[in-house]
């Protein structure tokens, strides 16, 4: 006699149900992770080369390592996890559904002999007063009762938490549900970055994975940009944005952002990032002629060319905050009316009569400076963050479901013996075999104690 071989189907269905394979899938996704965390994302080309060399970056492109989680490859793993969690779900849920449709009303024989949880008692009460007093009894110690006979026997049956055995189901159903959101993010989100100066706006930004610019249908405009400095030193210790949303020219949103506190609007959002100098500063510089005392406050830019009377011209070449400790310095130089360069020379803010000694035709001064930032801000766009919100909350309640109930059962069997009625009660529990037996101990106490006083009463 020859065994009967799997089908072609067969043998497919058995391979997607397989426990191995969802091992090897939960490993593979582990390692490749690992990768995407080592490995930067999404960062420019010539951060690979500089690291790596022209050869390794090449090779990232190919396998798509530097823009894994958008690669088709990992998309399609995700898929296969999916496909090997429904399959498996699939296989083992009509046992389960089989529990809750056709509960065991009647303990077997087996069942009531090698039970871990028993109890077993006489009564000299008649079997059907008994039971209606033990149903009603645990009705309101343990759950409702269901009653049923068979060879001249009456069985009472009561469970209680059947639906914790939906838990693995639910947290299989929100695994899914966060899979599903991370490839709709994967595929209808991008990340981007845009740099707004204070005073201008921006209605693009640009994804970190292309080099064309993403239109958007709204503007987001920088009204102004603030840091703040720890004592003694340039070290930032807080930078914030003030950002409005603007529509057809109409303000709809605005938000002072900062680290960790975003804006959020047509789900978009928008992350204080970075920031940084746009390069072009602004000086207020008082110009004094010391023939004649006549003074002119000019606002100058860098590198920019002020006419000044007789023909010169004035150009600040360069600044720092700080020179020497002396404070807030700017270099700069005088031209002649023929076009001729003169020596360039320092001007401190805070020490203006320094440059009165100097000489000359003109004196300078620093009034004030103004340096335009611009700030740096991370775009997100997901879609499907809120699929992926879903998915985590009911994997909480179906990890609670799943690990923290479980489905308990019990049995009572009542029959005539010899005069007597002979009780016998069993149950037994799914999961946490060892905390269901000191609530079963417990339980049993008020069953003696029911039972016998009940006994002693009809006996007075």
């Amino acid at each position: 006699m020859t065994e009967k071989k799997d089908s072609y189907t067969d043998r497919i269905w058995d391979f997607f149900c397989s426990l191995k394979l969802t091992l090897f899938i939960m490993l593979l996704l582990a390692l490749l992770s690992i990768i995407g965390t080592v490995l930067q994302q999404n960062a420019p080309a010539e951060e690979y080369i500089r690291e790596y060399g022209q050869s390794y970056y090449e090779l990232f492109v190919n396998l798509q390592f530097i823009d894994m989680y958008h690669s088709w490859w990992f998309i399609g793993l995700l898929g296969l996890f999916s496909v090997n969690l429904i399959c498996c779900s699939i296989k083992n849920f009509p046992r389960v559904w089989k529990f809750v449709k056709e509960p065991m009303l009647v303990a077997t024989p087996g069942t009531l002999k090698n039970s871990a949880n028993r109890l077993e008692m006489n009564s000299k009460e008649e079997k059907e007063q008994l039971a209606e007093r033990l149903s009603s009894f645990l009705g309101k110690e343990f759950a409702k009762t269901i009653r049923s006979e068979s060879d001249g026997k009456i069985f009472l049956f009561a469970q209680k938490g059947i639906y914790s055995r939906f838990g693995a189901y639910m947290t299989h159903l929100s695994i899914l549900i966060v899979m599903a959101g991370a490839v709709i993010g994967n595929i209808w989100g991008y990340k981007a970055y845009v740099n707004i100066a204070e005073g201008t706006s921006t209605n693009r930004v640009w994804a970190h994975s292309g080099q064309l610019p993403i239109d958007l249908d709204f503007t987001v405009y920088c009204e102004d940009f603030d840091i703040s400095y720890y004592p003694g030193g340039n070290r930032p210790k807080d930078y914030n944005s003030n950002l409005v949303i603007l529509e057809n020219g109409k303000e709809i949103l605005r938000k002072r952002i900062e680290v960790n506190d975003p804006l959020t609007y047509k789900g978009l959002t928008f992350y204080q990032s970075s920031y940084g100098s746009t390069g072009k500063p602004v000086f207020k510089v008082k110009v004094t002629v010391n023939k004649t005392g006549e003074a002119f406050n000019f606002n100058a830019r860098q590198g920019e060319h002020i006419r000044l009377p007789n023909g010169h011209a004035f150009a600040v070449t360069s600044f720092t905050l700080n020179d020497r400790k002396f404070g807030p310095a700017m270099q700069l130089h005088v031209n002649t009316p023929d076009g001729k360069h003169g020596r360039p020379f320092i001007v401190w803010k805070n020490y203006p009569e320094i440059d009165v000694k100097r000489g000359g035709l003109f004196s300078f001064a620093l009034i004030d400076h103004d340096d335009p930032q611009y700030t740096g801000l991370q775009v997100a766009k997901d879609p499907g963050v809120e699929v992926v919100w879903l998915g985590c909350i009911l994997m909480v309640f179906g990890s609670l479901t799943a690990f923290f109930f479980s489905h308990r059962r019990l049995w009572v069997c009542l029959e005539d013996d010899g005069g007597r009625t002979k009780v016998q009660i069993v149950a037994n529990a799914h999961r946490n075999q060892p905390g269901f037996s000191l609530a079963f101990d417990d339980l049993s106490e008020k069953l003696e104690a029911t039972i016998e006083n009940k006994s002693i009463v009809k006996e007075g």
